[in-house]
């Protein structure tokens, strides 16, 4: 047992994403699509090639075959980490790959550092793990709208949309789980919809609506759904009258440590003195 808090429900995040699938509404993936692109692309900066490859929980198949024509992976499989006591379970053996790729799946993870340790584990020496997802100040508009309407006619708040990490935190959890030359980065894109409801419909179509565990069982009523979608529009509007949607991507580059990588220096192993480094810098003005 993990011990992590139980935030997400991982049995309804299957529900949701199997319905997501039956529904197959056109054009629902694009944040996918373009999570994809981005990972493909970062992997191509990198002059090397993978023999094993693994997409670790992207909700659909569609980062492993973008990624199955690129001349620099041998073979890529999908693979999904397995919910249990609150935490998951990666089912891959240790130095098993040479290469490990996830899109928008980290973010529901409960147990996100033990997961991140046991794909360092699952790589080879001087394996590479990429993966992006989205964390920051994704969806904050929802999130404001939402609390605001159900404070003004319930007069209290109950959670609608999930936390997300930050880049801080999220670099924090890679050195934390043993990797090296650890890189992430931010990449902010703004959705424009119609009204909010359009926003929720599409959530629901990508099998992104809400999996809190300590989510209200009460459905939003019509009168909460329209005074946030007033909310929304007031305050998250542009000029054409079309709301705001944020979603901040993070991308995370890591490396399994292998002694060809190169390491800090030492404390204390510098053979000169800053104090004359300076000294030096004056005496050439």
């Amino acid at each position: 047992m993990s011990g992590a808090p139980i935030i997400f429900d991982s049995g309804l995040l299957a529900l949701r994403r199997e319905r997501s699938r039956r529904l197959a509404v056109t054009g629902a993936d694009f944040l996918l699509a373009r999570a994809a692109d981005d990972l493909a692309d970062r992997l191509a900066t990198v002059n090397r090639r993978f023999e094993r490859a693994a997409d670790l929980g992207t909700p659909t198949a569609l980062l492993a075959e973008r990624l199955s024509t690129s001349p620099q992976i041998g073979a890529i499989r999908h693979v999904d980490w397995i919910a249990e006591d609150g935490g998951e379970r990666l089912p891959i053996e240790a130095a098993s790959l040479d290469l490990a790729v996830s899109a928008l799946a980290l973010q529901w993870v409960n147990d996100l550092p033990g997961l991140l340790a046991q794909i360092r584990r699952a790589l080879a020496g001087d394996g590479l793990f990429l993966a992006l997802l989205v964390g920051g100040e994704t969806l904050m508009e929802l999130r404001i709208a939402l609390a605001a309407a159900e404070a003004e006619i319930r007069g209290g708040t109950a959670p609608r949309v999930a936390p997300f990490a930050d880049i801080r935190d999220i670099g924090a959890l890679l050195q934390r789980a043993g990797f090296a030359l650890p890189v992430v980065d931010t990449d902010r894109v703004t959705v424009r919809y119609d009204t909010m409801f359009h926003l929720v419909r599409d959530l629901r179509a990508m099998g992104a609506s809400n999996i809190l565990s300590e989510r209200d069982p009460r459905p939003l009523t019509r009168a909460i759904a329209g005074r946030a979608a007033a909310i929304y529009a007031e305050r998250f509007s542009d000029g054409d009258g079309r709301v705001r949607a944020t979603f901040d991507f993070l991308s995370l580059s890591a490396w399994a440590p292998h002694e060809s990588q190169p390491k800090p220096l030492k404390p204390g192993s510098a053979t000169a003195r800053l104090e004359d480094a300076v000294t030096a810098a004056r005496r050439e003005r």
